[in-house]
């Protein structure tokens, strides 16, 4: 029987997984939680976590999307990275997956309506982690047909690092949005 109908986060707050709520959005939460996430359920040659892959698809993407793109995977801090067979073979995760996605969006003001760029950007990002961080994968990946790697190859950082480049990131684009939006 569940006792408790949340989940506890990194700062104290709750996430509400059978009725998608967040009692407050943190990005301390979110950069921890991605941070200490290894991407692939953790297949990988090396600890690569999410906050870095998310990191990677930022610098991708025109600067109008570049925090939307940072954000792009930040309902995984609260729900955990699935790997793709299983998203597919569950669909309810992918709905309530978009609730938290929502409720992000609507905390930092963010559209992620324009997703084609950023999509294009996780992609070549996951061709590049394909590549550098899962060697003995070496069978095809049909989406990645026609998507260039990166010419360099990645080094993972540290969770610590991680987290720490994701909340610099994420400060710096808020302050230029921020700071957009005034001129504007």
């Amino acid at each position: 029987m569940l006792t408790t109908s949340y989940v506890s986060t990194f700062s104290g707050n709750r996430f509400y997984p059978l009725e998608p709520r967040i009692d407050r959005v943190a990005i301390e939460d979110i950069a921890h939680g991605l941070a200490y996430q290894c991407r692939f359920n953790g297949q990988t040659c090396e600890f690569y976590s999410v906050a870095q892959h998310s990191l990677v698809v930022s610098a991708l993407v025109p600067p109008p999307l570049r925090l939307a793109a940072l954000l792009h995977d930040a309902a995984e801090a609260y729900l955990g990275d699935m790997v793709k067979p299983l998203k597919v073979l569950l669909p309810e995760f992918g709905v309530i997956e978009e609730k938290v996605s929502a409720i992000i969006a609507d905390t930092f003001g963010l559209d992620f309506s324009v997703y084609g760029p950023i999509k294009r950007a996780d992609l070549i990002a996951l061709a590049t982690e394909k590549r550098d961080l899962m060697p003995h994968s070496v069978e095809r990946w049909a989406y990645l047909d026609g998507i260039a790697v990166l010419p360099d190859t990645i080094v993972p950082m540290s969770p610590g690092a991680a987290k720490h480049a994701f909340l610099d990131e994420f400060e710096r684009l808020s302050t230029a949005a921020s700071r957009l939006s005034a001129a504007g």
